[in-house]
């Protein structure tokens, strides 16, 4: 049996599990796989053939139709041309090369696939994915449908009656079918030079296989759903896999900024992870990648929208609707059959317009048009019912014999037929409570900005300004993108009755003006610069692939790739060890918290065994050894009262003594720190409005910590604080910084590089230049230290270069050469140089720190 964990369920996708067949044979290569990097990923298989643009898109369902021919009972298919995965090529460069990778929407037997495999791919330049029926039925009708739809549409399953619990079986299943989708990519792709683009929530965790696949993958991906804010997505069981599926992504699309702002927010609180804008661009700094963040809502295919306009049969439809509606006002509704869409909450808002307003009584009709629900279940049923019986109700009390207020369509509705609803109606509103994009309100505009065969349906002048008005509910994904139109709460029946009012008896003129900047709007944002926009940030974000040394780490679904520079390698030991031995005058730089002692530890004195090997490596008589932190001099004095032949600087350099038995000594470049007295009470300020923030006083600097408040909260505050105390101490001796969750205000001068510029000229100075130089830190502030003993290789005053080993803790970009991954590993690194030390205890050179010249 699996193990529940999910740990590791890249094994559970292949098949152990359901029982999947394997593809009945490998589809032939549209390009052959090209040699990569030797240390990236390991993933070559092949030879480079002649090279083109290419893309490849991944959704769930393929942009086809298909049925058999009655006569020879082949599979006949044809490209579905409303397919927002077909249109979107018309952002690509005529010469791209587009793949299609996803399913049918048959079933295609088992002796069949073989063949339609191939003329797919021959005919359509698609690539089925053939789910097993079992498989298909947990993965889409089960996982997708019953649990990943309702919760980011903020629907929790409370109770047995109000949704689905989580089915672990559901969710091995969604493993399994993105780890076949992911299989199927892997048959054609190009992973040098093609773009992949993964589309919507069914697909979530199928960058985790590819990217594990190979490591410099060019991976997009878009979600078309609403992403639901952490208070909801918390609750998924699998809220962490899911995450970190997507960031394995070069570029993630968002339709709104709301959506993305939770995604971001998920990652904050769930994984720790911080974003900041760059130029422009929002980006996720995971393991030295950066995954970016597209926020753009999807368009419309003009082309397809006016094609249907001129049909004759919408001309035609128009006038019978014209006719039909003779006399009366239209608002238009065109909705899917779900619990989301808020088709009754419309018809209350309408029932309650009629009420108020007697004059509309016989005048004005809504048209709703019910799609084919896409889901199947007890909430769906109780939806239609609702919406039936409210229909009934107001026909009953407001309608006549020659009038029906509500005129409901409930049939498979015509594209031509819609477009010609669509131009009739004087207002069209979308009252969903929960929904991703949704296009109604774009094609809308489109179809009622007309053309020169509507116009004559219309009986509408060529020329003649035209109208429309939009009733949107603040809950969808287009809402933003539409400033003309009149925002509604949904849930709120008396404001929706009110803004159905104010549609309709708005004067012509200011109807005119919104409608024309809907119409700029939406044609100029169409799917094509949708498409192109995407794929160019797509572009950019992958310019960096080839420029950094990539490899894997994690099993399972936490698999991800460390991105560092190719100057960044471990630090082997015997390697270090070598430098050791042949050197005689050593200076060695370590820095406290994360790097001889785990930053998770909460007792922060060392062990007997570390305290040993610091007191050996101090009583060799070639080496210099400091340690170096942002501590303050009483605790670090304490924590490190055994080792008396080790020099200690505190405070980022503030205080500094040689050893145990001489002063601490004091920067005397900035003795006043009287700018304390400002900064405490505004930092008092923050802590006492941020719950789970404190402050750190130090003797030369205050640290406002916020680690333990809520993270988007803090993180704002911190940014605030930032900029209050930058303008406070704009005139002082002092600078400040922020780090990992905390803002620091220091003396000005003051930093660990100098410290170690400090160190190494009074050595020269003594005649005693350094030739083997080593540094460990683990944050940013030992940056500083890793860019000052770097700059001594052209230093004049040495008369040769030095070994140098600058060393980060943790695998992460770093100025430093080299990385160790946590403090145990520094401690074993030590432990080495111990051995290699003499043990004969003989006098130590010190070499006496003076603070008498600039610092």
């Amino acid at each position: 049996m699996a193990s529940r964990s999910c740990a590791n369920l890249l094994d559970l996708a292949s098949g152990a599990l359901l029982d999947i067949p394997q593809t009945p044979r490998a589809l032939p290569r549209v390009m052959t796989v090209p040699g990569i990097i030797a240390d990236a990923d390991g993933d070559s298989d092949g030879t480079s053939s002649v090279c083109h643009e290419r893309k490849i898109i991944v959704a769930n369902m393929l942009p086809l139709h298909a049925q058999r021919d009655p006569e020879t009972s082949k599979w006949c298919f044809t490209r579905d041309e409303d397919s927002l995965l077909l249109q979107l090529k018309d952002g690509f460069s005529p010469d791209t090369e587009v793949i299609y990778v996803g399913s049918l929407k048959v079933e295609v037997d088992a002796s069949e696939q073989d063949e339609v495999a191939e003329k797919l791919l021959d005919d359509f330049d698609c690539v089925p994915t053939f789910l097993p029926h079992e498989l298909q039925k947990r993965f889409y009708h089960g996982f997708c449908k019953q649990q990943l739809w309702p919760l980011f549409h903020y629907m929790l399953p409370m109770c047995p009656d109000h949704g689905d619990r989580f089915d672990r079986q559901l969710w091995q299943a969604y493993v399994s079918a993105n780890k076949i989708f992911a299989d199927k990519v892997m048959e054609v792709i190009n992973p040098d030079d093609d773009y992949v683009w993964v589309h919507d929530y069914h697909l979530m965790v199928l960058p985790t296989f590819l990217r594990k696949r190979y490591n410099r993958v060019k991976l997009g991906f878009f979600l078309h759903s609403p992403f639901p804010s952490s208070e909801i997505y918390r609750t998924l069981p699998v809220r962490d896999e899911i995450l970190k599926g997507l960031l394995n992504c070069d570029l993630i699309g968002f339709h709104t900024f709301d959506y993305a702002r939770h995604f971001l927010s998920c990652c904050s609180r769930m994984l720790g992870l911080d974003y900041e804008s760059k130029r422009g661009h929002i980006g996720l700094d995971y393991f030295g990648r950066t995954v970016y963040i597209k926020i753009l809502p999807v368009g419309i295919h003009m082309g397809r929208l006016k094609s249907v306009l001129d049909l004759p049969s919408t001309s035609t439809r128009v006038k019978e609707i014209r006719e039909q509606l003779k006399g009366k006002k239209v608002i238009l509704g065109i909705d899917d059959m779900d619990i989301f869409k808020g088709i009754s909450l419309k018809l209350l808002a309408f029932e309650q317009l009629l009420q108020q307003h007697h004059e509309f009584q016989g005048k004005l009709v809504l048209v709703q048009i019910v799609n084919p629900a896409r889901s199947s279940g007890k909430d769906v049923q109780e939806a239609k019912k609702e919406t039936y019986v409210t229909a009934k109700r107001i026909n009953q009390v407001y309608g006549s014999a020659d009038y029906e207020p509500v005129i409901l369509i409930d049939r498979p509705v015509a594209r031509y037929e819609k477009t010609a609803y669509y131009a009739v109606a004087e207002c069209c509103i979308v009252s969903a409570v929960r929904d991703g994009m949704n296009l109604v309100p774009y094609k809308y505009i489109v179809c009622r900005q007309g053309s020169v065969d509507m116009d004559k349906a219309m009986v509408i002048k060529t020329g003649f300004p035209r109208t429309s008005m939009l009733v949107v509910s603040e809950f969808i994904g287009c809402s933003p993108s539409l400033s003309g139109a009149i925002r509604i709460n949904p849930w709120d029946i008396d404001s929706v009755a009110e803004a159905m009012n104010l549609a309709i008896t708005m004067p012509d003129s200011e109807k005119q003006l919104r409608h024309e900047k809907h119409y700029r709007y939406v044609s100029s944002h169409d799917v094509a610069y949708w498409a192109r926009s995407f794929v160019q940030d797509l572009e950019r974000a992958c310019q960096d692939h080839y420029s950094k040394r990539c490899w894997g780490i994690g099993l399972g679904l936490g698999f991800r790739v460390v991105s560092l520079s190719p100057n960044l390698r471990k630090l082997c030991i015997d390697h270090i060890v070598s430098a050791y031995k042949r050197t005689n005058r050593r200076a060695v730089f370590l820095d406290y918290d994360g790097t001889i002692v785990p930053q998770s530890s909460i007792i922060k004195s060392l062990s007997p065994e570390v305290i040993t090997v610091l007191n050996t490596l101090c009583n060799d008589p070639k080496n210099t050894v400091f340690i170096v932190s942002g501590r303050g001099r009483n605790s670090l004095g304490e924590w490190l009262a055994p080792c008396e032949k080790l020099g200690i600087a505190a405070e980022h350099g503030y205080f500094l003594r040689w050893d145990k038995n001489t002063d601490w000594e004091t920067c005397p470049l900035n003795a006043d720190l009287e700018w304390k007295e400002v900064v405490e009470p505004v930092m008092q300020l923050y802590t006492e409005a941020t719950d789970g923030s404190n402050i750190e006083v130090k003797e030369s600097a205050l640290v406002w910590h916020h680690q333990d408040a809520d993270p988007d909260f803090g993180s704002c505050q911190a940014k605030e604080l930032l900029d209050h105390l930058e303008n406070v101490l704009a005139n002082e001796p002092a600078v400040v910084s922020r780090g990992q969750h905390i803002v620091e205000a220091k003396p000005q001068g003051v930093s660990k590089g100098l410290v170690a510029q400090k160190v190494l000229s009074t050595m020269v100075n003594s005649g005693n230049p350094p030739d083997f130089l080593m540094c460990v830190g683990d944050d940013r502030s030992d940056e500083d230290m890793f860019e000052s003993i770097l700059s001594t290789i052209s230093s004049p005053s040495l008369p040769f270069p030095p070994e140098i080993f600058a060393c980060t803790v943790g695998q992460k970009p770093s100025k430093a050469k080299y990385y160790l991954d946590d403090a145990a590993d520094v401690i074993r690194m030590l432990r080495g140089l111990a051995d290699a030390s003499s043990p004969k205890p003989s006098h130590v050179a010190q070499f006496q720190v003076s603070f008498d010249g600039t610092y």
